[in-house]
């Protein structure tokens, strides 16, 4: 029990990793530094100069490989030795988006994303063969291992899907919904495998009040990609020696970004107040009061610093670790014993 536990543990580290790797593509623009997916430009390991992406004589090229021809993608149909001339039988035009510039840094941040994307499905997998002895006798927790299993099966399908469309909003959303959920089915297991319960459940009406944040912070995450999607706008328009204009003419969604923040500081003092004055001594608890401060923190200094490189996906890192926390918070007291009367 203790070993999955462990396992559970750093299979949400990881999924975390990749939250905060996902957030920093989006702040440097790198998305799209892979055009293709699951391979970048057609290869196990990406180039590293723009002249390998050129079309070479009497080169062996692979499968799917790609190549750019006046800033259009070709890919090989199959496996070849090229001659002296083009040969445009081997080649088929990349048609599942028009993106074909290579800049070095761009992609192999999108390529190290995916590394640990991978390290995370890796993971994810392992959790599940461990939790194979519990089929019989907890099937709970063999059956949130295999959904955990199947969400970052579907996760990277996603990624696949942001690519394709070129980093549309929508499916960047949606990326990151999926990610939240991935986290919901890790953080249960983890409740479920904990090896000391609390000897006691949080009254009814507390866990009321945290569901209440959890949909709270759900909403603010997605008000937060608004927002986002108007910045990204900001940083084509001014570059980043000029990221003092980025937050001109802000939207409302902006505003309404921060004055939700108000009512989660209200919403989580309540729930603190009521965990101590219940007599639960929760290190969780006290974890996710601290955070919602260091997330309001990080969104003062992202506004009045002009976007300090690096705080942008720390802010999203935040969000996600507290409505995760909160969740197990939720589930961990919320299992079977002696729960408090109101």
């Amino acid at each position: 029990m203790i070993k999955l536990h462990n396992i559970t543990i750093i299979t949400i580290i990881i999924v975390y990793l990749v939250i905060l790797a996902g957030g920093i593509v989006r702040m440097t623009g790198s998305g799209m530094g892979c055009p293709d997916w699951p391979k970048c430009f057609g290869y196990l390991v990406p180039p590293t100069e723009r002249s390998q992406l050129d079309w070479k004589s009497q080169y062996r090229y692979n499968k799917n490989q790609i190549i750019i021809i006046e800033d259009d993608l070709f890919y090989a149909l199959q496996n070849f030795t090229s001659s002296d001339k083009f040969n445009m039988s081997n080649w088929n035009k990349y048609t599942k988006h028009d993106y074909s510039k290579f800049n070095v840094y761009h992609t192999w941040i999108e390529y190290i994303n995916r590394l640990i994307g991978a390290v995370a499905g890796l993971s994810v997998l392992i959790l599940l063969l461990n939790s194979f002895k519990f089929i019989k006798k907890r099937k709970m927790i063999f059956g949130l291992s295999l959904i955990s299993l199947l969400a970052i099966l579907f996760q990277a399908w996603l990624g696949k899907t942001v690519v394709d469309s070129n980093l549309t909003a929508n499916t960047i959303t949606l990326h990151m919904l999926m990610a939240i959920i991935l986290l919901f089915i890790l953080f249960s297991i983890l409740a479920l495998v904990k090896p000391t319960k609390p000897r006691i459940n949080i009254p009814r009406s507390t866990s009321i009040f945290v569901i209440i944040s959890i949909i709270l912070l759900l909403i603010q995450v997605l008000i937060g990609t608004e927002v986002r999607k108007f910045i990204d706008i900001q940083m084509e328009l001014f570059n980043y020696t000029d990221k003092n204009k980025w937050i001109q003419n802000i939207p409302v969604t902006f505003s309404i970004h921060r004055s939700f923040s108000w009512i989660i500081i209200i919403i989580n003092s309540i729930i603190f107040y009521r965990i101590k004055k219940f007599g639960i001594n929760s290190k969780v608890a006290n974890s996710i009061f601290i955070l919602i401060f260091l997330q309001i923190l990080s969104g003062i200094i992202m506004y009045y610093f002009d976007f300090p490189f690096s705080s942008q996906p720390l802010h999203l890192l935040i969000s996600t670790i507290i409505i995760g926390l909160q969740f197990y918070f939720l589930i961990l007291y919320n299992q079977k014993k002696n729960a408090i009367k109101v």
